[in-house]
C-alpha cells in the first residue's frame, strides 16, 4: 500500500469560531477530495495556532519547545505540503502566524508545496497574499502555488445568484487543484493508480489567457 500524503494545515485565527479556520477547513476539504480523485491518499493535520500561543511565546524566551509545540514543529517538518491561513493584522500576516514560522527549524519548509490563504475585514486586504505572505514563503524556499485564496466578509454571503460565495469556492478549487498537481508530480506512481482521475484544467478562465490568446478570440471568424 502506498504511503499517505501528509498535508499540514496551519490556521492562525484567534476567535472561536474563526473565519481563518473556516477558510482553512474549506481548502483542506477540497485538497483532500481532489487528492483522492488523483490516486493520492491525503492525511490532513490541522494546527490551530491559538492553542499553541503560550508555548510559542515561551519558546522565544527559553529556547525550549513544549511537547505540543514540538509535535506541531515535527508535523510541519514531515509534511508533504502545507496550507497556511492567517487573518490580516495591520495589513500583514498576524504576529502569531509569524511567530510560529519563526520557531520552525531552519529549512524545514524548503521545497515544500504551499497554498496561501488569508482572511480580512475588507477585500482591499487581499494584497497581503502577494505583498507579505508570498515574499515570506519565497524566502523560506517553498514552492507556493500560483493561486492564493483571500476571503472577506462578503465572500461568505449566500446569494441566489451564487455571487460572492461562488467566487470564493472557485478560488479554493483552483488553488487546491494547483497544490494537488504539485503533490501528484512528486508521486508519479500515484497518478496512475486504479480509479485515478485527471485534474481539470486550471487555465480556462478568460483572465488566465495571454494577451495574444484574448486577441485571437476576438478576431476569430464567427460561425
Amino acid at each position: 500500500m502506498a504511503a499517505s500524503t501528509s498535508i499540514v494545515v496551519i490556521s492562525a485565527g484567534l476567535g472561536v469560531p474563526s473565519s481563518s479556520r473556516l477558510l482553512a477547513d474549506q481548502i483542506s476539504v477540497a485538497v483532500e477530495r481532489l487528492g483522492r480523485a488523483t490516486g493520492l491518499d491525503p492525511a490532513v493535520t490541522v494546527l490551530e495556532l491559538r492553542d499553541l500561543a503560550v508555548d510559542i511565546a515561551n519558546n522565544f524566551v527559553t529556547g525550549y519547545a513544549a511537547p505540543d509545540l514540538a509535535e506541531a514543529i515535527a508535523a510541519v517538518g514531515g509534511a508533504d505540503a502545507i496550507v497556511a491561513v492567517t487573518p490580516v493584522f495591520s495589513a500583514s500576516y498576524s504576529g502569531l502566524f509569524k511567530s510560529f514560522i519563526d520557531v520552525l527549524e531552519p529549512r524545514s519548509l524548503e521545497g515544500k508545496p504551499v497554498l496561501l490563504g488569508a482572511t480580512g475585514g475588507t477585500a482591499r486586504h487581499s494584497l497581503v497574499l502577494d505583498l507579505a505572505m508570498r515574499p515570506l514563503f519565497s524566502y523560506l524556499r517553498t514552492r507556493t502555488v500560483p493561486t492564493g485564496v483571500f476571503a472577506a466578509p462578503t465572500d461568505w454571503g449566500k446569494g441566489t445568484d451564487g455571487g460572492q460565495a461562488a467566487g470564493l469556492t472557485a478560488r479554493i478549487e483552483r488553488a487546491a487543484t494547483e497544490l494537488v498537481r504539485e503533490l501528484a508530480a512528486a508521486r508519479p506512481a500515484a497518478a496512475g493508480a486504479p480509479g485515478a482521475q485527471a485534474l481539470p484544467s486550471v487555465a480556462t478562465r478568460p483572465e488566465d489567457k495571454s494577451f495574444e490568446e484574448l486577441l485571437a478570440d476576438l478576431t476569430a471568424p464567427r460561425r
